[in-house]
């Protein structure tokens, strides 16, 4: 059999020492340079309200069972009152971002314990009356046996609430949410603790708000920590965390947040000193829900953030096959 000029023999001295590939290594590019995935369909101030009311809401309700706990009845009250407060308004920026109030009841037809959707549904369905049962009873004194059993309810359900976003929106596609799944439970978790910190020195007297001071600053850390292991752990990949619009929420979070402990701290007596950090540490906690929700939504804008990663897992399990 005859072959062309200049072709390769298997085997032979051009395979041997291989040829350079006529077609180049190919690049990613979408079409058009448009997004791989659809941008999340949620959007501000509804979505992000929601996260930050949410967590404030059952981070409060834990803050005052410790409180009743240890008999400091003056921060207990205020807790219960800001979480059933912070509950309604943010069922009313849920519904605000769903459209229609039917939607949510529609959500209840079901019990998927693998959807963080459903879960949450239930979470506040059933958070929501313990929530108002506590703040009721604390207020007018009646009924004081049903309160601490809805105080109790409440705290525990609120973990729950306060905790259960961070897996709704991990749950997605979306590039800098779903990467960041390890890191953005304890990230939520420590924001909705510093807020509700924030909440109780806001509301009650110095002398009674230890507490209220030690949860934020436990809140902080936690916040603060979580979030230096995602950025790290995501490199490159967690430039939608670090800039844009969403960088700079982020970055004025952290700045408040390091005012209002500080001032928690060096406040003393004052309790116009203890309100303004208060009041920082409420909205660096808000800012950092809507730097998260920010920052997913770049990610998705953008197709490196989606295909990068999945060339990474690739190299990855390619290089364990190698090695077995």
């Amino acid at each position: 059999m005859s072959r062309r000029p200049g072709s390769a023999e298997p085997g032979g001295a051009r395979g041997e020492r291989g040829e350079r590939p006529v077609v180049p290594r190919a690049e990613f590019g979408s079409y058009y340079g448009r997004p791989v995935l659809h941008e999340p369909v949620w959007r501000a101030p509804g979505a992000p309200g929601y996260l930050f009311l949410g967590g404030l809401a059952g981070a409060s309700s834990a803050l005052a069972g410790f409180a009743q706990l240890s008999g400091n009845g003056e921060l207990s009250r205020a807790a219960k009152v800001g979480a059933a407060g912070a509950v309604g308004l943010s069922m009313v920026a849920l519904v605000h971002d769903l459209g229609r109030p039917v939607r949510f009841l529609n959500m209840l037809r079901v019990f998927k314990v693998t959807s963080p959707m459903s879960i949450g549904s239930w979470l506040l369905t059933a958070y929501g009356p313990a929530a108002g049962g506590a703040a009721a009873s604390a207020v007018t004194g009646r009924l004081p046996r049903a309160g601490a059993a809805a105080t109790a309810g409440a705290a525990a359900f609120g973990l729950g609430v306060a905790s259960y976003t961070a897996a709704l929106l991990c749950d997605t596609a979306v590039p800098a949410w779903h990467e960041g799944h390890r890191e953005m439970p304890y990230v939520f978790v420590g924001s909705a603790a510093t807020a509700a910190g924030g909440l109780g020195m806001l509301a009650v007297r110095p002398q009674r708000a230890g507490q209220a001071v030690r949860f934020a600053v436990l809140g902080a850390a936690t916040e603060l920590t979580a979030k230096s292991l995602l950025l790290r752990r995501l490199g490159a990949s967690a430039q939608p965390y670090q800039s844009g619009r969403a960088g700079r929420l982020m970055e004025a979070g952290e700045v408040l947040t390091a005012a209002g402990l500080a001032g928690a701290v060096l406040a003393g007596r004052s309790r116009a000193a203890a309100a303004l950090s208060g009041a920082a540490l409420l909205a660096a906690s808000a800012l950092t829900r809507f730097g998260v929700f920010e920052a997913g939504r770049a990610s998705a804008r953008d197709p490196k953030y989606t295909v990068a990663p999945q060339r990474d897992r690739l190299r990855g399990q390619a290089g364990v096959t190698r090695g077995t």
